[in-house]
């Protein structure tokens, strides 16, 4: 009985210490990610891109962010922010009422496309959750495979969102992205892969192929497999244009 004890003992403390390797491990491979990615960089820069004929700004300072989106209807050039003070929208410049239900939707709206121009930046925020998974083959080439999930305090309007990594072993770039997000009917699930990467003062930016899974079946940490056998439809590019560093 005492050996029987003892062995679920050790099993038990060897499997904290490898959740708490994996743990480490994820959290080592984001910092340099992020590194290499020009994160210090983006802590202090006005970042300026296009995307889909709407103009986006980005300021951060010390902590402090105004994430902007600018773009002209039949009528107005409507802009809208998103800071540490809450969203905002103006027309023509002068601030309009937005109602109560419809600021949520702006704002994850404004900060999906600023969140995405600059990963993985924004990974080391506090209500990430951070899980290495394995390292993985794809296309030739070998990435650690990290699950980033969010608390729900301070995690945004779509905290249950959850993301898969797929970061290059020697680079230590992101080169494939997939997320899970809630649809009316069920889960939607999206893979994108990273190309036409280039740096302006330090900073990496890239477009992305946008797919879903052709099988309604599939799962999130399985996309990558999808991919590789060529199972994905591709959507959309994702591409911006027109991008300043300052």
């Amino acid at each position: 009985m005492m050996h029987k004890l003892l062995l679920i003992a050790i099993v038990a403390v060897l499997f904290v210490s490898c959740k708490k390797e994996n743990v480490f491990s994820a959290q080592k491979i984001v910092d340099k990610s992020i590194e290499v990615s020009g994160g210090k960089k983006i802590d202090n820069a006005t970042i300026d891109f296009n995307f889909r004929n709407r103009h986006y700004k980005a300021k951060r300072s010390n902590g402090a962010y105004q994430l902007e989106r600018k773009f002209s209807d039949s009528i107005n050039v409507i802009k809208d922010v998103l800071s540490n003070e809450g969203f905002k929208r103006y027309a023509n410049n002068e601030l309009v009422k937005v109602q109560d239900s419809m600021i949520p939707r702006y704002s994850a709206s404004v900060n999906s496309v600023h969140y995405f121009s600059v990963l993985p930046y924004g990974l080391n925020d506090a209500a990430v959750n951070k899980q290495y998974l394995n390292t993985v083959e794809l296309k030739g080439k070998y990435y650690h495979k990290i699950k980033i999930s969010f608390k729900q305090e301070g995690g945004g309007e779509d905290f249950d969102d959850v993301f898969v990594y797929w970061i290059d072993i020697k680079s230590f770039k992101v080169v494939y992205i997939a997320y899970s997000y809630a649809e009316p009917d069920g889960l939607g699930l999206r893979f994108r892969e990273a190309y036409n990467e280039r740096y302006v003062k330090g900073v990496r930016f890239v477009d992305y192929n946008n797919y879903k899974p052709k099988e309604v079946s599939a799962t999130l940490e399985k996309l990558d497999d999808l991919f590789e056998n060529d199972k994905l439809q591709l959507l959309s590019k994702i591409e911006l244009d027109n991008i300043s560093v300052n």
